[in-house]
This record gives structure tokens, sequence and C-alpha cells, in this order.
């Protein structure tokens, strides 16, 4: 139970998980709700009456099969033990069509609709026909086994999906189904989508956040785990930015909506890890094509092996050519190939997705194998691009007139240097009005405050307007910000940001890892990137780039064919270059939302090691899919020329199919239990 005594502090162990009493117990009783515990447990104990539910439909699957499985028993037992005088014949042949008749009904219809649909040569045509003809020839018990196995081991791959999609759907039940909306002087629960910008909602402890927007109450704790696989809680106070998704963890806190529901990070996610799986790897869709073509040139080469054996022998017998026909059909369902490799695929976007890696595709898990060189951005990935103001050196202009014009300037905008500056005149109880605010990508803001043109960017931007200001200002290697009112110098501000603490440990394992060049692109001084490179371990960096030189520099890159380039950022300015590179990632929790969108993988926790994690899992999933096509191929090859020789029978034949496919189904399943 809860210690709710005064003096009593909670523990947590490294992953954040509380080692001294329930968190459930926490949040209701600090939340001033224990009335609400019962309630809950009530609603629980429904939850376990629909999971019982669901449990007894995935008894009603396997049912048929159960049936079919005990009359294939009986009927084996009646052959070759007590061999009553009944059993023979039409009754045999009837015993053995109802044992058929609950596996076989499904194929046969999955089948004809395949056929309808004009696709012949499927798995489902070649279990028909193979298990009808096995009958044709008086096979029974073989021709129900057949189909009986290929049923269990359809059951096996569907459970084996369904649990590929657990991590995923795991995060779709993230989703809020209410928000609680101040209207009217109270508070009214209703749809998430319904509610506007500007709004404010009120979110209980143990409630999820249904929309994004800004922190109104002072603070409280949230658990992340859903949107970054991070299970530490996160600290987040007045005036930041919560996102929805997260769960309120500690009291009752209110929200301004910042974005409506369609347009939230959490919706934003949700799109991508659907729309995942529409964007196949190429190795997966080369063996969808592989078994269209595979697939009905067995068929023929069975039909050849009834066929041509009449014309070359002279002791030809038409029963044992078809037997041999009729093996050679089941051995060559494709459908080990076809259901393994998207779901080793499909399971790696689990993976990476319980990790906080968003892949939009199956081909970027892929392609992130064959990466070799990976760019990045400065601020923001390699650096936490939380800036704070250091010093103030003005030129002759009292120093709180000029933060405060500075800071009228800078609140127009969205780069961290500047939220860093108008954070800084926070404290201030006067504050100035900007208006006619123009930005010059690379260099800095143009606007006018209080009547006097004020210019804030970098040196080239006072050089680009002809003014000049104290030459020892280009030896300063940290980030400043020079101001000029009136086309005169009148200051400058300093600025600092720190390295990630993971940023040099994600060049080192990038290294291990088979990445041959690491390079950082920035906006920022040359000094200063140089300075940060030295620091983490970067092989080659550039600095005092503009948005268009980055884009330069991949450019230059990518004509080096041997180049497979990932680059790596979170501003605004990095869209083009996301879009350029072979594999765009964007940081995806300070990043915009142009960075995440053109980006082809999203890194929720802006961590650079996760970086590493996203190559892990990549080469990972790859390796699965290798040895499952190996496995198939070679025990298919080796049955299919033991039957064609007649050494092999039908149950030989149900191994080399579904035995290789379950046994591929369980390799595909092995990456979620990996630790990255």
């Amino acid at each position: 139970m809860i210690n709710t005594a005064p003096n009593h502090k909670h523990t947590y162990d490294e992953q954040g998980r509380m080692t001294c009493c329930t968190l459930e117990e926490k949040i209701y009783t600090e939340a001033g709700a224990e009335q609400l515990l019962h309630k809950k447990k009530t609603i629980d104990s429904g939850q376990d009456k629909v999971q019982l539910q669901a449990h007894s439909s995935v008894w009603k699957q396997y049912l048929p099969a159960i049936i079919s499985f005990v009359m294939l028993l009986i009927g084996i037992a009646l052959d070759n033990y007590f061999k009553p005088s009944f059993f023979t014949n039409y009754v045999r042949l009837a015993w053995y069509a109802i044992a058929y008749l609950p596996v076989g009904l499904p194929v046969i219809k999955e089948g004809w609709e395949a056929s309808l649909k004009k696709e012949f040569f499927t798995e489902f045509t070649l279990m028909v026909l193979a298990t009808m003809g096995a009958f044709a020839i008086g096979q029974y018990p073989e021709g129900v086994a057949v189909m009986l196995f290929y049923a269990v081991g359809e059951l096996f791959q569907k459970a084996a999906v369904n649990k590929a999609k657990n991590n995923i759907k795991a995060l779709l039940d993230v989703r809020p189904s209410s928000a609680s909306v101040l209207r009217n002087n109270k508070y009214e629960e209703i749809k998430p989508e319904e509610v506007e910008i500007g709004e404010t909602i009120q979110i209980k402890a143990g409630e999820k956040i249904p929309l994004d927007g800004e922190m109104l109450s002072e603070g409280s704790s949230f658990n992340t785990a859903a949107l970054t696989g991070e299970s530490k809680p996160k600290s987040i106070y007045k005036g930041a930015q919560v996102l929805a998704g997260m769960l309120n963890l500690d009291k009752v806190i209110e929200l301004k909506v910042t974005k409506k529901f369609a347009d939230s990070s959490l919706a934003r996610i949700l799109e991508m890890v659907q729309n995942a799986t529409a964007r196949k790897a190429k190795t997966e869709l080369l063996i969808r094509k592989f078994a269209k073509i595979y697939t009905p040139i067995v068929f023929f080469l069975a039909v050849a092996l009834v066929v041509v054996p009449y014309f070359v022998l002279s002791n030809y017998v038409f029963n044992d050519w078809l037997y041999r026909a009729l093996i050679f059909l089941v051995i060559s369902c494709p459908c080990a190939l076809v259901i393994s490799i998207p779901l080793g695929y499909f399971g790696g976007i689990g993976a990476a997705s319980r990790n906080g890696i968003l892949f939009k595709g199956s081909n970027y898990l892929e392609l992130m194998t064959k990466i070799n060189t990976v760019v990045m951005d400065k601020t923001g990935t390699l650096t936490a691009g939380v800036f704070k103001v250091q010093a103030i050196v003005t030129n002759g202009m009292d120093k709180t007139d000029f933060i405060k014009t500075l800071a009228a300037l800078e609140s127009k905008s969205t780069h961290p240097i500047a939220k860093a500056i108008a954070e800084y005149e926070k404290n201030e109880t006067q504050t100035y009005q900007a208006t006619e605010i123009e930005e010059i990508s690379g260099h800095g803001l143009k606007g006018n405050v209080n009547g006097k043109e004020v210019l804030a960017g970098n040196t080239k931007l006072l050089k680009k307007y002809n003014i000049t200001y104290d030459a020892a200002i280009d030896e300063i290697i940290e980030s400043i910000v020079l101001v000029a009112i009136g086309n005169q110098y009148t200051g400058y501000v300093l600025i600092a940001d720190e390295v990630k603490e993971d940023a040099k440990e994600a060049i080192r394992q990038m290294h291990l890892n088979g990445i041959k060049q690491t390079i950082m692109l920035s906006g920022d001084k040359n000094s200063i990137t140089q300075k940060v490179a030295k620091q983490i371990g970067i092989d080659t960096a550039f600095g005092d780039l503009l948005p268009e030189n980055k884009v330069q520099k991949v450019e230059e890159l990518k004509q080096d064919k041997t180049k497979i380039i990932a680059f790596v950022g979170d501003g605004i300015n990095d869209a083009p270059v996301l879009a350029l590179s072979d594999v765009g990632i964007a940081m995806g929790a300070m990043g915009s939302d142009a960075a995440i969108e053109t980006a082809n993988v999203v890194i929720q926790t802006d961590q650079p090691l996760k970086i590493v994690t996203a190559i892990k899992i990549g080469k990972a999933t790859r390796g699965i899919v290798i040895q499952n096509i190996i496995l198939a191929f070679a025990v298919k090859a080796i049955v299919l020329v033991l039957g064609a020789g007649g050494l092999a029978t039908m149950w030989e034949a149900v191994f080399a199919d579904v035995g290789v496919a379950l046994l591929a189904i369980l390799n595909a399943v092995r990456i979620q239990r990996m630790k990255f």
C-alpha cells in the first residue's frame, strides 16, 4: 500500500519505477482522490471481463483446428490399431471429409476469392489442389494433415503479427478519449478533436494529456514513455510546452491549448506509425514479386512431374507420380517468405517505437544498415539548444534599455538564441513592442522598436548593412548577438550553449557501428563549431554556414556514389537537407514541425545516442530477414528434390512448408525481445 506519512520520500530505480509504493496509489493519494481508487478497481474488473471475452474469442479461432486434429487422431487410430469392419470405403471417406472441412473451408473460400481477382497461383490454391489431390488418390489422413497443419501455421502467424503489433498498439492506446475544457466558467468533457486553440483544459493526476499546450499551472511531473520511450518522470514548469500523450503524475494542472488535436505531436506520431508499413523495404518488395513468379513456375513443374514420366517410363504408375506432384505443390507454398519477412520488418518498426525511434517505413529501416556517412547539425542536435545569456556588453547605451529593445525584436523569433534573450528579459517589468519584423536567413532579424530601426544578428548582418563594430568582437569564440540601432553599433549579448551529455559517446559508437565519417554543419561561428567538434570527436566540421550552404555541402558529399548519407537536424532550416539526404533523421522532442514532417526517421528523445540504436535495430532486423530467406530456401530446395525423387512423403512436405514458416516467424518475433 501507499505510504502517506508526511516525512516519507518515494524512491525510484534507474528506470524511474517506484520501489517503495505503488505508483498508481501515489497518483491518486497525492491528488486527494483515494476514493477514486475503488472506482478504478471496479473499472479494471470490468476490463478483466472484456479480456476474458477476448480470450474466449481466441479459443473460438482455434476450435476448428482442435476438432480436425481430434478427428484426425481418431481416424488414424481406427485405421492402424482398432481396424473396425465398418471403417472402410464411404464411411472412412466421410469421416476424413468431415475432419477436413473445419480447416479446409476457410482456405477454399480464400482461394475462390483470390481466383475471382484473377490471382490463381496463391498459397490457398496450392493447398486446396494438394489436399484434394491427396483425397483423390485415397491418401485421406495426409490430405487432412496438410490442411490442418497449414491452418495451425496460419493461426500462429496471426498470433505473431498481433504480438508484433502490440508495441505499436501500446502507442495507439495513449490516445485520450476526452478533454476537460473551460467553457462558460465551468469545465465540460468533450472530444479532443472539438477543442479550439487558445482554450484552457484541465488534466487531473493520473490522466493523459489530450492536446499539446502551454503549462498555465506552476508545474507537474509527467510520464513521457508513450512518446519518447523514457520511463523516468519528467518535470515541466509554467510556460513550457506539454505534449499530448504524456501522463500527468502529480497534481491537477491547467494548459492553454496551442495546437488542434490533428496537428498535435501525438496525432503526428500515430500517423507516422500507422503509415510506416505502407512503405516497403526493397527485400520485402523483391520477395513479394519473386513469390508471384515462383509459385506458378513450381505449379507447372508439378504438372510436368505427372505428365512427363508417362512418355519416358515403361512402368509408369499415375498415382505414384501424382502423389509426388502433390508433395511438390505443398512444398512450393511461399508463405514462409511472404509472411515472415514483412513480419521481421514490422517487428523492427515496433522495437524502434518502443525505444523512442519512429521509422516512417521499413524501407528506411533497411537503408539504416547501409549508412556510412552521418552529417549532423550542431545546435539542438549535438548541443542541448538551451541557451542562456552570459553577458551583456553595450557601446554607451543603458543595459536595461538595450536588453528591452533587443528582446522586443527577438521575442518574435523561434530560434533558440532568440528564446534565451526573450526569457532573460521576462524578469523586467516594462516591455517594448517590435513591428515590421523581417527575418534575414542566416544573418538575423531586422525590425522597428519605438520608432527606431533595429538590427540583431551575427557579424555578417552588420557587414551586410555596412555597420562598423569593434574588431575585437571577431576574436570571441562563444555565440554572440550583435545589435545596431539606427544604423549605429550599440553592443552585443554573449550566449552559451552546452553539448548534450551523450553526444561524445554517440560519435564513438557510430564509428564502432560502421560509420566511416561523421560531419558537423552549423550556422554558428566556425571557431565554436570546431571547438565542439574536437570536444566530441567529430571527423570534419564546417561553421558559418547559411541554410543553402548546408544543402550545398550535402550535395557535394552525394557526388561520391559510395557514400550513403544520413542527415540529423531539428530546425526549420534543416528541412531541405533532411529531404536531400538518403535518410533524414529529425530530433522530435524539440524539433520543428517542418523538420519532423520532412524526416524519414524521428528520434523522440532528442538523444544523439539513439542514432546508433536506430542503426543497431536496422541491422538486427536485416539479419533476421536474411536468416529467414536462407532457412526457407535451403529446406524447401532439399525437400523439393527428395519429393520429386519419391524419397519424401507428404509429412516431410508439411514440415518444409508449415514447419519452416513457423520457425521463420519465431525467428522474426525475436527482435521484439532484443535489447538495444
